[in-house]
């Protein structure tokens, strides 16, 4: 009997050693002057682009009292923050049967203005803005989802009053043709920021016009409160919400009416992505500071306390524009914080001397959960009369690079001279001493 038993146990042992373990899928990869002039593979599914008006809350003016940043400067000690938790549905980030497939991949920009017909007559490019976006439109339409910012509203006629006591040369207002988003559409956007200052360049009458013509396209959007982009990815509900200096947009200086729209969105949504238009403007001001900004004495917030609030949240990823340059990148609690992508592509009066030429363009990978699993900058420029061109000198990759080390330290994004973007290793934890344990229980 004993042997009958062991002749049965050594052969279900060598039927076990014959299976293979499951191998999980490899993750694959208001008013003040804007412009200055100058003296991959396809996705499996295409996601259903929608905006909807909530009832979030309308946020108020900003508050009196400043918010901290855990985030420090230069080479101090990394944000202490534990990584958010995981997501709901249960599972790690990237692991399990199908991780591949579940993961989406975003393609961010910057700032997106086709041309103006206001104030004299057309400056606009030829073809409806398509060769503008040509260069840029494999990577955009290979993305789950690519957003940008929009500057400036899309309008037929209309009356701007945005300029009308200002000294020539120190406001801007613009006015797009509303054929020119279906341009957009076609490039592969499939959602836009309409919160920034110029969104309201011909009041309510040209916000209007531009919801509607993005409706029209297939483009959703988010700008004003209540407004918010609604995308279905991979079987996944995708929210953005977009912020910027304005009460008449979802005001990012106020952090507690801003914690509340995510908070809401995170309960309904499977990721939360937050656009913010913000910071000061110009080659000055490439460095994310500690503290509120401001720029021509209007108040343009704290970019770092915002961030972190949004990602404390329950935001996935949270990328910027408004300075018209490049700014670094972070990591906070395992998600990517992308603080300016600058110009991406501005036809006419805009500036783009300098850092102002750099227009980078940022693919991103996330997680089921939202959890940063990789990405790759993607070097272009633009040159008069604008639109991005790859640049094959990769100088948005470096300043990339050097703009995250130095503002965020062992925080900052690792950024490989080829684009390839990596999250910062674990901080290290502090080594013991040999023998401490034995002291700290005493000798015996």
């Amino acid at each position: 009997m004993h042997r009958k038993i062991a002749v049965a146990a050594a052969a279900l042992l060598a039927a076990c050693a014959h299976v293979a373990p499951t191998a999980s899928p490899a993750p694959t990869e208001a008013s003040t002057p804007t412009p200055t002039p100058t003296p991959a593979s396809t996705p499996a599914s295409t996601p259903t682009p929608t905006s909807t008006s909530t009832s979030t809350p309308t946020p108020t003016s900003p508050p009196t009292s400043s918010s901290t940043s855990s985030s420090t400067s230069g080479t101090a000690a990394p944000d202490r923050q534990p990584p958010l938790p995981l997501p709901r549905s249960g599972g790690g980030e990237g692991q399990g049967e199908g991780a591949a497939g579940r993961e989406i991949t975003f393609a961010l920009v910057g700032d997106v203005m086709l041309g103006s017909t206001f104030p004299d007559g057309a400056v606009l490019p030829p073809d409806e803005g398509r060769g503008l976006l040509a260069p840029a439109a494999p990577l955009l339409s290979a993305a789950d989802v690519a957003v940008g910012n929009l500057e400036g509203p899309m309008l037929e006629g209309g009356t701007s009053t945005k300029c009308a006591r200002a000294k020539p040369g120190h406001c801007y207002a613009f006015r797009m043709p509303t054929a020119y988003a279906a341009t957009l559409r076609a490039a592969g956007f499939r959602a836009m920021s309409v919160a920034n200052n110029h969104a309201g360049d011909f009041g309510a009458e040209g916000r209007a016009s531009t919801r509607a013509a993005l409706d029209a396209a297939g483009v959703a959007h988010s700008g004003e409160p209540g407004d918010v982009a609604r995308l279905e990815v991979r079987g996944r509900k995708v929210a953005l919400v977009a912020f910027a200096t304005s009460e008449a947009t979802n005001d990012l200086r106020d952090l507690a009416a801003a914690r509340r729209v995510v908070e809401g969105l995170a309960g309904e949504a499977d990721l939360v992505v937050v656009s913010f238009h913000g910071g000061a403007e110009g080659a000055a001001h490439q460095h994310v500071p500690e503290g509120s900004e401001e720029f021509y004495g209007e108040p343009r917030g704290d970019l770092r306390a915002f961030a972190h609030a949004m990602i404390d949240a329950g935001a996935a990823l949270v990328f910027g524009h408004g300075p018209h340059v490049a700014r670094g990148m972070e990591i906070y609690r395992g998600r990517l914080v992308a603080y300016s992508l600058g110009n991406f592509a501005t036809w006419g009066s805009f500036n783009l001397q300098g850092p102002n030429a750099l227009a980078p363009l940022l693919t991103v990978r996330l997680g089921p959960g939202g959890a940063f699993l990789g990405g790759r900058v993607h070097a272009f420029r633009q040159e008069k009369p604008g639109g991005p061109r790859p640049d094959p000198s990769g100088e948005a990759i470096r300043r990339l690079r050097d703009l995250s080390r130095e503002d965020f330290g062992a925080a900052a994004v690792q950024v490989a001279d080829d684009g390839t973007l990596t999250a910062p290793p674990p901080p290290a934890r502090a080594q013991r001493p040999a023998g401490s344990s034995m002291a700290a229980r005493g000798s015996p």
